[in-house]
């Protein structure tokens, strides 16, 4: 892989770990519990306590990508990098901009599910 391409990869990853961050820190304020004392109706605290649940999936799939990105701009000096771990083959540009911790190519990934 050619340094102006890993250039690249390495803008895009940094774009995305910010851009994450940044949703993150919206879902810790949209997340807080609603508390029992708060003047709100059966029907809506039982909305307020489903969108909590589904802000904090959210949250971890958010944090779990985030710790991916990390990696991947930690491995992007490695000689490996953008190389498929299951065939050795390149991982395609397009993929490694689009999701740069992926370690797969798509062949590989559509036959592993992921």
């Amino acid at each position: 892989m050619d340094e102006n391409l890993k250039d690249r990869i390495r803008e895009e990853i940094q774009r995305q770990i910010e851009a994450i961050r940044q949703n993150l820190s919206d879902f810790r304020e949209r997340a807080d519990s609603v508390g029992l004392d708060q003047p709100i109706g059966r029907l809506s605290r039982m909305d307020s306590l489903t969108n909590q649940g589904i802000l904090l999936s959210g949250m971890d799939k958010s944090k779990t990508r985030l710790a991916r990105l990390e990696q991947a701009l930690r491995r992007i000096e490695e000689p490996e990098f953008g190389n498929c771990l299951e065939c050795g083959e390149g991982i395609a540009e397009k993929r490694l901009m689009a999701l740069p911790e992926s370690r797969l190519c798509t062949a590989c990934a559509e036959e592993a599910g992921s």
